[in-house]
């Protein structure tokens, strides 16, 4: 037997889902948005913010013509490609040799060709940021931590070079707290380490903790290599570039830890503390560590020592599909409690698997109830949260947990928004259309604003 035929068999007919769970009435959905002020960096400005940020490390040490290893990893960062054509054409422009080497632990099936195929999906290759992209998966260990012993080591490529400069968002992780989360010092320690560091990074980490050993490794990189600091990226609610800032190795950690502060503060939230079904069209590894935001869906259900999020509570996590950029990676999908057969269908199970045993996190990757179409979906969702009510029942879609601001919305919670300040109706509650069993409404996302946009300075044209 086939996978794909086998993979089949696994997702329930949408009529043995009605037989199951009876009528089932499904509510209206209207559409809301999330009222945000932002100050973007202009599309115009980011390339040279982006050289500036990198210009501001101490770089006196590096000699004339010294390659530069420019760490790049494999998250979905607004504005990549020219925030890392930016730093490249800054480090020509001292006369310095850049080039660019994935920083991306085990991703990318944990080779070589996988990890560049990543990077070009994200629009870095050499001809969009103009440098060499070195990708291996070797590694040099460059030390070990003084009470456990534990190896440290790195990718060679940036190992050999004259400077190491990590590239990368700072924002909330979605496995631990902690002063530093994602971000630079996460890309030092698990990124550059490539498949054997970060699994040793996570082997590690059940007794030890990320939140502790990754600031302690940090500090040891520091000191063992050249790296002169990173170009730390801050993102806005609606994933907008809004700080391009180089960070020297002098308080690395301490301003870090300040940027994450920030972060939290404008990361794009659900607007509501408790939802009874959330619908996602999408998730991935360009959308989060784990596919969907812990920090957003407040389930952390694979993490080992890690309390999950405190808000907010979600009953039934329905998860339609997977981004074209994950490859089939469909880490985190055992957070949903339902998932369409495209989903299904979209899994590359080696990749997977490879990435939640280098992370420990194989609950993460457990397959949830598979069901035909989104109506099947809706309905087991709706049916195993009591007798739901379609006044009270408190239903969200959105596109991801990434994108955030246009949402749809039950009735009872289009209620609440009309009486808060941080909402607007859109839309008014309508019907579900299906076509097929599917939704025939667009993703939340791809809806068209025509309302007077908030935002201050010019539309980065991004949300």
């Amino acid at each position: 037997m086939c996978p794909s035929t086998s993979r089949n068999s696994l997702a329930v007919p949408e009529e043995s889902i009605r037989e199951a769970c009876g009528e089932t009435p499904l509510p209206d959905l209207g559409l809301i948005e999330q009222v945000w002020e932002t100050d973007p960096i202009p599309p115009a400005d980011i390339a040279e913010r982006a050289g500036e940020a990198f210009g501001s490390l101490p770089l006196a040490d590096v000699p004339d013509g010294g390659e530069i290893a420019l760490g790049v990893g494999s998250r979905g960062i607004a504005n990549l490609e020219t925030i890392v054509a930016g730093v490249v054409a800054a480090a020509r422009d001292r006369g310095y040799e850049p080039f660019v080497f994935p920083a991306m632990g085990s991703h990318g099936g944990a080779t070589a060709e996988g990890q560049r195929e990543m990077l070009a999906d994200l629009g870095v290759d050499e001809s969009s940021v103009g440098c060499e992209i070195r990708s291996s998966m070797e590694v040099v260990e460059v030390g070990r931590t003084a009470e456990r012993d534990v190896p440290v080591v790195a990718d060679a490529n940036a190992v050999a070079a004259d400077a190491i400069v990590p590239i990368n968002r700072i924002k909330p992780h979605t496995d631990f707290d902690g002063t530093v989360e994602s971000g630079l010092s996460k890309m030092l320690v698990i990124g550059m380490g490539k498949q054997r560091g970060a699994k040793i990074a996570h082997d590690w980490a059940v007794e030890w903790s990320l939140r502790n050993m990754i600031p302690e490794i940090t500090e040891q990189l520091l000191a063992e290599l050249p790296v002169v600091g990173g170009v730390a990226i801050l993102e806005d609610q609606r994933d907008e570039t809004t700080l391009l800032e180089g960070v020297p190795p002098a308080g690395f950690l301490d301003r870090e830890a300040e940027l994450l502060e920030r972060a939290y503060d404008v990361m794009p939230k659900l607007p509501f503390a408790d939802v009874d079904v959330l619908i996602l069209d999408e998730q991935g590894k360009d959308i989060s560590g784990q596919g969907m935001d812990t920090n957003v869906i407040g389930r952390r259900p694979f993490a080992i020592q890690e309390p999950e999020p405190e808000s907010p509570d979600v009953k039934r996590i329905y998860t339609r599909g997977l981004t074209e950029t994950t490859h089939g990676n469909a880490m985190g999908m055992g957070s949903a409690d339902f998932v369409h057969a495209d989903l299904l269908a979209a899994i590359e199970m080696p990749t997977t698997l490879i990435n939640a045993l280098t992370a420990s996190t194989t609950r993460g990757v457990r397959i949830p109830p598979a069901v035909e179409t989104d109506r099947a979906g809706l309905v087991a969702a709706l049916s195993t949260i009591g007798v739901p009510d379609t006044d009270s029942v408190r239903v969200l879609r959105a596109a991801d947990t990434m994108h955030l601001q246009r949402l749809y919305a039950s009735p009872a919670l289009i209620e609440e928004a009309r009486e808060r300040e941080d909402l607007r109706v859109a839309e008014e509650p309508a019907p579900i259309e299906f076509e097929n069993g599917d939704f025939a409404a667009p993703s939340p996302s791809e809806t068209v604003d025509t309302a007077r946009s908030t935002r201050r300075g010019d539309d980065c044209g991004n949300s």
